[in-house]
């Protein structure tokens, strides 16, 4: 059993005053795994105590000694990197190839591109060459995180190395889904040096110790990771002290395949993305626009995808397992739910459906999905199912797709598959996303991350997400003048 029956507060192991607790479920046996501790109100009050204590000090910090913590807890993750594997997959269900070569690798990745980061950061620069006006970027304050459980590692850490990199001091409030993974990150953080109060973690639920941490008065900045409707709700606990808010919330990623592309590998891929974590991804094409001429085409290469997808699924433990199970019973309902709306709507159900996976009756299993000959008008083509479920979408002509794609609430990412990269970058430039993949190009971590419109504000990954935890001041007559 995993127990996580402890805050990791001022530098300490710390009994927590609460005495609730919830059992840690492991999504793919539907048992529990171990027992969480769950937090209260003073519980926070005490970290947010901690993190203030120390602000002074880790702010007044130099560069050089940040980036000498930052190499020490790179070393000290990659000794607790198998352990973190394996949580992950337990916790979130995630195949153990994925848990492995993906989601704690995002997280070293991350720790790894904000120490680059640092090193190259200026935080004091001359306004112009004429004036003598100082900038200065100094750290925020105290800074808390609340973050998701589907990439628990890279969620956290592209919050955490950042925040420490600026200079700030941390409460960290990660998913009840995915406290395992967190537990053992601050055993990383304890071992690898961090100072007393830099670094806090309390474990509870995100409406109640979340909701009184975005209104704390001692807290100067919220970065939150999460769904669209908890993203109004942090915004309006945090606008009652006036603090920072930085929000990375939903997504429907668009996933425009033009006429002249390479249309097997684009269909291909594009299913295979989709469903990749179980769709459990806020930037996972979950619509494929496709020309309407070429609807049967795409059908046929994507149920032949989607078969593939389904021989994949399996117990999250086994190394051949690809797609595991989504990572909880309500997750599980919600999908089957959209999937249902789906049916109703009148889209053509071309492969998955219902239910859980022959053999797999145990489990919040879920089949790889796919509806084709969807309308953008309709529910499943506009909400976030956050599942293994693809809507292929057809489109007239060019512009008809750019409309179709710009048609949503949010604008998290989209992608676009061409012949032609002069045509490809036409299109990126007309989508109102914060990011854009051509032709299957992967994550950049020195790139900003974020969205536009619904999908949240702020930039996360590389220098942006350093600049996210910065406060900047102007000096005026800092440099010399003639006086």
């Amino acid at each position: 059993m995993n127990n996580c029956d402890q805050f990791y507060i001022n530098g300490q192991w710390q009994s927590p005053i609460s005495k609730e607790s919830r059992a840690i479920i492991n999504p793919a046996t539907e048992k529990a795994c171990g027992n969480l501790a769950m937090g209260n109100n003073s519980d926070i009050d005490r970290a947010v105590a901690a993190a203030k204590s120390a602000f002074p000090r880790w702010s007044s910090s130099t560069k050089e000694e940040r980036i000498t913590l930052l190499e020490n807890i790179i070393a000290t993750y990659k000794k607790y990197y198998a352990e973190i594997t394996v949580a992950i997959t337990t916790e979130m269900g995630a195949p153990q190839k994925l848990s492995e070569t993906v989601q704690a690798a995002m997280g070293l990745a991350h720790f790894s591109a904000t120490l680059e980061a640092l090193q190259q950061f200026d935080f004091q620069h001359r306004l112009t060459i004429e004036n003598t006006t100082g900038i200065i970027k100094e750290p925020i304050g105290v800074v808390g995180l609340i973050t998701p459980w589907n990439w628990p590692m890279n969620q956290v850490i592209c919050k955490v190395a950042p925040a420490l990199a600026a200079g700030c001091t941390i409460v960290l409030k990660p998913s009840q889904d995915s406290a395992l993974s967190a537990y053992i990150l601050a055993k990383v953080m304890d071992e690898a040096g961090v100072p007393a109060g830099v670094f806090n973690l309390v474990n509870g639920s995100g409406s109640q110790i979340g909701d009184y941490l975005c209104g704390h008065a001692n807290v100067d900045m919220i970065s939150f990771t999460g769904s669209t409707p908890a993203g109004v709700s942090v915004s309006k606990k945090a606008a009652e002290t006036i603090k920072r808010v930085s929000l990375e919330l939903g997504g429907k990623s668009a996933n425009i395949i033009l006429d002249d592309a390479d249309f097997l590998k684009a269909v291909s891929s594009g299913v295979t993305n989709c469903m990749r974590n179980c769709g459990q991804t806020c930037t996972a094409p979950t619509r494929m626009l496709i020309p309407a001429d070429k609807m049967e085409e795409a059908i046929t290469i994507a149920r032949i995808a989607a078969e593939k997808s389904l021989e994949g699924v399996g117990d999250p433990a086994m190394p051949t397992t690809v797609l595991g199970p989504v990572a909880n019973q309500a997750q599980f309902n919600k999908i089957q739910q959209m999937i249902e709306v789906g049916i109703s709507e009148g889209a053509t159900l071309i492969s998955g459906g219902l239910g859980r996976p022959l053999g797999l009756e145990t489990g919040f299993f879920v089949k790889p999905t796919i509806f084709a000959h969807v309308n953008n008008r309709m529910v499943i083509a506009q909400e976030e199912i956050f599942g293994p479920v693809l809507c292929i979408i057809p489109y007239k002509d060019e512009q008809d797709a750019v409309n179709i794609a710009n048609d949503s609430p949010f604008g998290l990412s989209g992608y676009i598959s061409s012949g032609s990269l002069e045509r490809a970058q036409q299109v990126a430039t007309q989508m109102r996303t914060g990011m854009v993949h051509i032709n299957g190009a992967k994550p950049d971590l020195a790139a900003p991350f974020g969205g536009y419109k619904q999908s949240g504000n702020g930039r996360e990954w590389g220098r942006h997400g350093l600049e996210d935890f910065l406060e900047i001041k102007s000096v005026m007559g800092w440099h010399a003048n003639c006086l």
